[in-house]
């Protein structure tokens, strides 16, 4: 897609498949996420969602997803600002705020694996559900990367 859809369009005025490019496989929605009640803040846990495929950082069944896990939620352009818990990195989250991708973003790098060397992603950070030993929660600082 080199047509820079995301600059002419609002997120309601995609298509499925723009819509589905935004993602930049960073994973972070995919991984399980704490709220301190008394900041709002989200930190996140270095395990996932069973369906996770750690080492693409892609959902192994998206088209199932909703069906198999409970508490998946579909993005859409209505529910977006509610997600406050996306990072600010997150494509969907930035374009809802009027800004632009950042430039290691796939659509602009043309790459998808331009998002892990920027080290935005949870590539080689997750651990599975059972390995408990290596169990760690962590405050995602993607804020100087973001642009």
């Amino acid at each position: 897609m080199t047509d820079q859809f995301w600059k002419n369009k609002s997120l309601d005025e995609m298509n499925r498949d723009e819509w589905e490019s935004l993602c930049d496989g960073c994973a972070l929605c995919c991984m399980e996420k704490l709220e301190d009640m008394d900041s709002g803040e989200f930190f996140y846990a270095n395990t996932a969602c069973e369906l996770l495929d750690t080492s693409s950082c892609r959902c192994s069944d998206y088209a199932n997803r909703a069906v198999k896990v409970n508490d998946c939620l579909q993005l859409t352009p209505a529910n977006v600002e509610s997600c406050n818990w996306l990072p600010d990195s997150c494509a969907y989250r930035r374009l809802a705020r009027g800004q632009g991708l950042p430039d290691w973003h796939p659509l602009i790098t043309g790459r998808p694996e331009s998002v892990h060397e920027a080290g935005i992603s949870m590539l080689g950070r997750i651990v599975p559900d059972d390995d408990h030993e290596d169990f760690s929660i962590f405050q995602f600082l993607e804020h100087s990367r973001t642009s």
